[in-house]
């Protein structure tokens, strides 16, 4: 196992220095479950949540969080994101949560997508909790990074 890259040599916390990287086009994409009573499921697809359209805030939670994340996080770097995207799947015991994020930068945007499924999750969960009590968000795991060199002008 390598050496913690966050830690200094006499064990303090430091932010790493990614100065000397190239910056490279880099993707990431995250996935997680809110698990939902059918009853929720059929709320949120027909409107019938009292504090509104539950996917379109959550959404939007997702993408400000995963901008926000060097706020959030605090050895994280910031990050000019060029794209955010949050998906959900609703099946038939809940809604499945995916966000992909891109960046042209010195390191990847692993944590920034991991945190926009985080805050979409929660959201759904804090929308829905008046109507139901059984929620559980679960699975939430990094399903893929990539980075590409770019082009040479």
């Amino acid at each position: 196992m390598s050496a913690l890259t966050h830690l200094r040599d006499d064990g303090s916390a430091a932010m790493v220095d990614v100065s000397g990287k190239p910056v490279v086009r880099r993707e990431a994409t995250a996935r997680g479950f809110i698990r939902l009573q059918a009853g929720t499921i059929a709320a949120i697809a027909g409107g019938g949540v009292p504090k509104g359209d539950v996917l379109a805030v959550a959404r939007i939670a997702g993408i400000q969080a995963a901008k926000r994340t060097a706020d959030l996080i605090p050895l994280c770097h910031q990050l000019p994101l060029t794209k955010v995207a949050i998906d959900f799947d609703p099946c038939a015991d809940g809604i499945g949560i995916a966000c992909t994020v891109k960046t042209d930068a010195r390191t990847g945007v692993e944590m920034e997508a991991l945190t926009g499924v985080s805050i979409a999750a929660l959201t759904i969960y804090d929308m829905c909790k008046a109507i139901d009590s059984t929620m559980v968000v679960e699975a939430i795991t990094l399903v893929e990074k990539t980075k590409t060199d770019l082009p040479q002008p």
